[in-house]
């Protein structure tokens, strides 16, 4: 069974039901190796290990006794899949970011009160930002590259490109030199925000869910 990380395609992944819904905050560590499912109990599609880009976290977007349906790194986009949930570690993020891609507007709002909101640059016409419901999945730097001194990958990828930059073509957040991009559908997909976004979104817990949506 294949690894389901941001570098792999799920066959068989069932799609989140509810691609704009939050949740209640629920993200879920695997503490080991664990399978997933296409449902309690039904046919196993892939492996998700305890890390990825750091920690493996994800969120909770439905629970059934035994049982946990998270959003999953993988393609296609809106993966979901049901885990056991006698190997987890357990939290509660407070966070949630809303993107809306008509007005290039960014939201971050802890226990649903607003900290901020930002005009973002987002993917252009050939390569949009895909809408739906995805997660913070990881937080590095990468010393190749000038734009961003934090890089904040998500949990979808670019419905146009399979690739891009030697990677999986996996949506991001992150700032840009030029101030000229915000307010503007420039990018390859991924999202452009300005350096004070990016000092408060590099405190969101990962696992955090990203809702983006066509407002």
């Amino acid at each position: 069974m294949p690894q389901s990380t941001t570098y792999t395609a799920i066959e068989g992944a069932p799609l989140d039901p509810g691609p704009v819904v939050g949740t209640d905050g629920t993200v879920v560590h695997p503490q080991r190796e664990i399978v997933v499912y296409t449902q309690p109990g039904g046919a196993p599609i892939a492996r998700l290990g305890p890390q990825q880009i750091g920690d493996t976290w994800l969120p909770a977007i439905a629970q059934q006794p035994g049982w946990v349906e998270v959003l999953l790194p993988s393609r296609p986009n809106r993966s979901a899949g049901w885990i056991p949930d006698n190997a987890l570690d357990r939290a509660v993020t407070p966070y949630l970011i809303r993107v809306h891609l008509r007005s290039l507007n960014m939201e971050l709002l802890k226990g649903g009160r607003p900290l901020g909101g930002w005009t973002v640059g987002t993917g252009k016409e050939v390569h949009p930002t895909p809408p739906g419901r995805t997660f913070l999945l990881g937080s590095f730097s990468d010393s190749a590259q000038q734009y961003s001194p934090v890089i904040l990958p998500l949990g979808i990828h670019s419905a146009t490109l399979d690739s891009f930059g030697g990677g999986p073509g996996t949506v991001a957040i992150h700032t840009w030199p030029t101030a000229n991009v915000f307010g503007t559908r420039s990018s390859d997909g991924c999202i452009r925000v300005p350096s004070d976004a990016l000092h408060q979104l590099i405190q969101v817990p990962l696992g955090t869910l990203v809702l983006i949506d066509e407002n």
